[in-house]
């Protein structure tokens, strides 16, 4: 668990480090707003594509090599995207290491779930909760990196957007070698001491992806996983060009990111406290309120501080979602198909992710902040209104004979 804290703290940084002027440098180098949110589109598709695979193979090799892998991605991903940046200027290549980027963050997201392995089930929901706060480390130190490393950049002699990516890449290289040296035994050895009689890998009895997500919890759990993503990147990818267009500078819409990533990680260590007391698919519900509250005030908010409290609302609705989902996920499977189904959900998290910053630049250039928050809070309140009804369904009694 303390490997895997340090590992997450340290890449939450470095992503959020890297990604905060990730939309004004895909504006500059490409040269049109529209493409604003191309890149971390190719980053989310990495991530899509790199989930289920490594999921699969974590369950033949163990979670350590996998996620070496991941933060081995990472590592060279930002390094492509410094010399795109700095040397290249080429948009070209900057997606190419976003692409890396994604892809290795699609293997290391899996860590709050080799957390839950790791612990008795009584205890999973939490073991979640605190490796997502592992990122409150990020929220306060990737930011904070912004301008210090852009300032550094510049005095080499580099352009100075390229300093947040080189930051992050350092970071991302010590992660590897806590992961690497550290994580032992294999979690996946552990987590099958944990498994019962009916849960012990069997040969010939894996489900197929499709039985496992014919259950209704799962599919449950992964809609809460998926609405959650795509609202939250729907109007984070964006605040910042749209903060740029009104005049706010870097270190201000650094500030707003910092409060933003504060509500996504900043309470995880109660969220799972809270899961415990509310139950699982209330606190999913209350998520989906808290993104449509906060898509609904994130247009109307001009000042820097009534933006910061649109985005911490953000972060928060998408903690709820997340940490729900995930436990009412790893709740419902058996030890020896986590990892083909927990990749399989990752997978469908970055590609709903990647719909939503694909289509945030074009919305946002074509219509501006009030249609891209529209979209959000349909979609929150679409989410809001399914998970009340599967909460009523669960809630009939069936009458039990007297035989």
């Amino acid at each position: 668990m303390a490997a895997l804290f340090a590992s997450q703290s340290l890449f939450s940084a470095s992503t959020i480090a890297s990604f905060t002027l990730m939309p004004i440098i895909s504006a500059h180098l490409s040269g049109s707003d529209s493409a604003a949110g191309v890149p971390a589109t190719v980053t989310l598709l990495g991530r899509a594509l790199a989930a289920y695979p490594a999921g699969s193979l974590m369950d033949r090799v163990g979670r350590r090599p996998g996620l070496s892998l991941g933060y081995l991605s990472v590592t060279v991903g930002g390094l492509l995207s410094v010399l795109a940046i700095s040397h290249w200027e080429s948009f070209l290549g900057f997606c190419l290491g976003g692409f890396l980027l994604g892809a290795g963050r699609g293997v290391i997201e899996q860590a709050r779930f080799v957390a839950a392995e790791i612990n008795p089930p009584e205890r999973r929901a939490d073991a979640i909760g605190m490796i997502v706060f592992a990122g409150t480390i990020g929220a306060i130190g990737g930011p904070l990196l912004v301008e210090p490393s852009s300032a550094l950049a510049t005095s080499a002699g580099w352009d100075g957007y390229a300093g947040p990516y080189a930051a992050a890449t350092g970071l991302t290289a010590i992660a590897l070698l806590l992961v690497f040296g550290l994580l032992r035994p294999d979690p996946m050895l552990v987590g099958q001491s944990y498994a019962d009689e009916d849960d012990v890998p069997k040969p010939g009895s894996e489900r197929f992806i499709a039985e496992i997500y014919s259950a209704g919890r799962v599919r449950l759990g992964v809609l809460s996983m998926v609405v959650g993503q795509f609202v939250m990147t729907l109007l984070m990818v964006i605040t910042p060009l749209h903060m740029d267009h009104n005049h706010h500078g870097a270190g201000e819409i650094s500030w707003v990111i910092m409060a933003h990533t504060l509500g996504m990680f900043g309470l995880s260590s109660l969220t799972g406290k809270l899961s415990h007391k509310v139950g699982d698919v209330n606190l999913v519900w209350l998520g989906g309120l808290v993104l449509a509250l906060s898509a609904l005030m994130t247009p109307f908010s001009q000042t820097v501080p009534m933006l910061a409290f649109a985005l911490f609302l953000l972060g928060l609705g998408w903690n709820f979602c997340f940490i729900a989902g995930s436990a009412i996920l790893s709740s419902a499977l058996a030890s020896n198909e986590r990892g083909r189904a927990q990749g399989a959900s990752e997978a469908l998290v970055a590609f709903a992710a990647g719909t939503g910053s694909l289509g945030t630049g074009a919305v946002f250039a074509h219509s501006g902040i009030l249609s891209v928050s529209a979209i959000g809070l349909l979609v929150s309140v679409l989410l809001i209104g399914g998970t009340g009804c599967w909460r009523k369904r669960q809630e009939v009694v069936v009458p039990v004979s007297g035989d």
